[in-house]
């Protein structure tokens, strides 16, 4: 059994737009390629508030499926009737491997199985505070365990994925006992998990580096945002070795989320300069449907997604935005490589580069030294912290009396 799918790449793919600029941080062969796991709908459904309906779910899975993610961590199946009737209708209506998580446990185990995934992702805990607080087990029970449930797996054909719960905080030479235990029992992937977020990126980078010497098995890495260095986690990861990271869109899950597909993928295709197979035109797409369909909507300032991602207020930097969208974007990526648009925004920084873009694209023919008064009337309501539409530019032109374009010239410009 192949257990490192990947689909094949489409005919048809966006070229990154440029390649690394030179300069003080040119090196971009750190890594190859990079595989994706989406636990938008398992881990990201564990957003407090957030649920999931059967169609919720569907839709999400379809989209991802269609941009080629390696695998899709469908949910839960033991958890109830609804979520296994869910889990399996994805793993049988989507091209991509398909995973469905279990604890430890003979009827978790036999759910997800039952449920038609592809690949079983077995987890549990192996730091000494969840093994007594939580667990109120033992080490001998906890490698036990885990030894049963990853050969229930591997004898029943399905891949199998086996994490050691809350691993940065687990005592390194037990969390290496147990890796080598499943090992050695045919798990053929170990996925990392900083579980409570207190990774940082070398010291991650050091622990996939040292796991890697301990296991032939196939490394998977999930790190969360506590901190707010999740996604900068995973990446670590990937660079020490690591062949996937799961990750989860907008970022959502449990407390302060997870790593963020939009920022992982597009890191490592633009900032890498390295390959994942994913079709990233779609991202913003994806962004949008799981911000409505979850309830927790997209910060403005998010990376890649957020609505400032590509949008300009600043005179100097709208200006150069204008004359080279490289001048103040990153360059490697750029709004049409996610499916989005680059705004120039209005408002108390604006300067005339902008107001003239503007009133050109909203069919006037102005003067520079009607730019001039526009512009300082734009400053002066932006400054009220009021927002400025389109509306207002149009009365503001017209207050100083700017001409609009002959009809055919509007409609030009306009196309």
């Amino acid at each position: 059994m192949d257990t490192c799918r990947h689909q094949t790449t489409p005919a048809l793919r966006t070229l990154r737009a440029v390649e690394f600029f030179q300069g003080t941080l040119d090196s971009t062969d750190e890594i190859a390629t990079a595989r994706v796991f989406d636990t938008t709908l398992r881990d990201g459904e564990q957003s407090p508030g957030t649920s999931f309906s059967y169609d919720d779910k569907r839709e999400i899975a379809r989209i991802l499926d269609e941009m080629e993610t390696h695998v899709i961590e469908a949910g839960f199946p033991v958890n109830s009737d609804a979520e296994f009737e869910a889990v399996s209708d994805i793993a049988s209506s989507t091209q991509t491997t398909t995973c469905g998580l279990a604890r430890v446990v003979d009827k978790d185990v036999e759910a997800a199985l039952n449920s038609g995934v592809e690949m079983v992702h077995v987890f549990v805990s192996t730091s000494d505070v969840q093994i007594e607080d939580s667990m109120h087990s033992s080490r001998e029970a906890v490698v036990e365990r885990a030894i049963d449930a990853v050969e229930r797996v591997t004898e029943a054909g399905a891949i199998c994925m086996f994490s050691p719960m809350d691993a940065t905080r687990t005592d390194e030479p037990f969390l290496l006992e147990v890796i080598e235990a499943v090992t050695e029992a045919g798990t053929d992937w170990i996925n990392v998990p900083d579980t409570c977020g207190v990774a940082t990126p070398r010291r991650f980078y050091d622990l996939i580096e040292t796991i890697t010497d301990h296991t032939d098995a196939h490394i998977d890495v999930h790190t969360h945002d506590d901190f707010g260095l999740a996604t900068a986690n995973a990446l670590a990861g990937i660079e020490a070795g690591a062949d996937q990271a799961q990750v989860s869109v907008n970022s959502i899950g449990e407390r302060a989320g997870n790593a963020a597909y939009e920022e992982f993928v597009m890191a490592v295709e633009s900032v890498y300069q390295a390959d994942t197979g994913i079709d990233t035109t779609r991202i913003t797409e994806l962004s949008q449907v799981v911000a409505d369909r979850s309830g927790v909507p997209v910060p403005s300032n998010k990376p890649v997604v957020g609505a400032n991602a590509f949008s300009h207020e600043s005179g100097i930097h709208a200006a150069g935005v204008i004359e080279n969208a490289d001048t103040f974007e990153p360059g490697v990526m750029t709004p049409e490589m996610v499916g989005a648009r680059r705004r120039l925004v209005l408002g108390k920084h604006t300067g005339t580069h902008s107001v003239r873009e503007r009133l050109v694209e909203t069919g006037f023919d102005p003067t520079e030294t009607e730019v001039r008064a526009v512009t300082r009337r734009v400053k002066d309501y932006g400054a009220e912290k009021r927002r400025v539409t389109v509306s207002d530019l149009e009365r503001f032109a017209e207050a100083e009396g700017v001409a609009r374009l002959p009809e055919r010239e509007r409609e030009e410009v306009q196309a």
